[in-house]
């Protein structure tokens, strides 16, 4: 009886785990069929949201990180006598890898939090019941222009994020190692490719969907009061958190073959 309880439990956990992916994915795709109809006035709001407020804690962000990566590469070709090359490392590693996911992973928790928290609010209150007994698809008026705003918002951020990371690598470089900006940024131009950037850029595209389209489904269907709430913002997070990870191996490994 026992084994036949777990067995049963672990059924339902399977059943509704796929249940879940299968709202995803309509909320999803409901979403962007969709997104063609959105206000521009609606998708100009999500964007002040997920990209202006955003910006003070990506450029803290990524200022220390330029800063702590120029200072570990600088650290480890000192050793080799290669530290002339503290450059070209510290930007590619930016540029390809760090500076989208450090983006997406901390201004996209906060993209996430807030979207995932302001829809279950919604949604807990019988607000978004009442945008479709007046006739309007929710999907439309409130999850596309969010997933919209949020896959344009992080590349610019991913942007912002490249260039005041690699201000902060300059800033390092010079101080702490002797090399001085004109040659750091000498050897970026010779190393330092447009695909590298483009990479860069095509990650942060493709983490904005990720993190505005979970927030929302996460968002939606919370219930439970202002408990549920919670508890949807923090799953939210969370799922966003595991779920850039295991599309940035996807996307590098497709784009390192491109």
């Amino acid at each position: 009886m026992r084994v036949r309880r777990a067995l049963a439990r672990l059924g339902d956990g399977v059943l509704g785990r796929v249940a879940g992916l299968g709202d995803f994915g309509a909320t999803l795709g409901g979403a962007l069929t969709r997104a063609g109809r959105m206000r521009p006035r609606e998708l100009a709001d999500e964007l002040v949201k997920a990209g202006v407020k955003s910006l003070p804690l990506t450029l803290a962000m990524s200022l220390f990180s330029g800063m702590v990566l120029a200072y570990q590469f600088g650290s480890g070709l000192e050793r080799f006598g290669a530290k002339l090359y503290i450059g070209q490392t510290t930007v590619t590693a930016l540029f390809r890898e760090l500076g989208p996911i450090l983006t997406a992973l901390v201004a996209g928790a906060r993209v996430t939090a807030g979207v995932a928290a302001e829809l279950g609010g919604m949604a807990v209150t019988e607000q978004v019941d009442a945008v479709r007994a007046l006739g309007a698809d929710p999907r439309e008026r409130l999850i596309a222009p969010r997933i919209l705003a949020a896959a344009i918002a992080l590349p610019l951020l991913t942007i912002v994020t490249d260039v005041v990371g690699t201000a902060g690598a300059v800033l390092i470089a010079s101080l702490q190692y002797g090399i001085g900006p004109s040659l750091f940024l000498h050897g970026v131009y010779d190393f330092v490719t447009i695909g590298d950037f483009v990479t860069g850029i095509i990650k942060g595209a493709a983490f904005g969907v990720v993190v505005g389209s979970i927030a929302c489904h996460f968002g939606v269907a919370a219930t439970g009061g202002q408990a549920g709430v919670g508890r949807a913002a923090t799953r939210a997070v969370v799922t966003v958190a595991l779920a850039v990870l295991a599309v940035d191996f996807v996307l590098t490994k497709a784009l390192l073959r491109v």
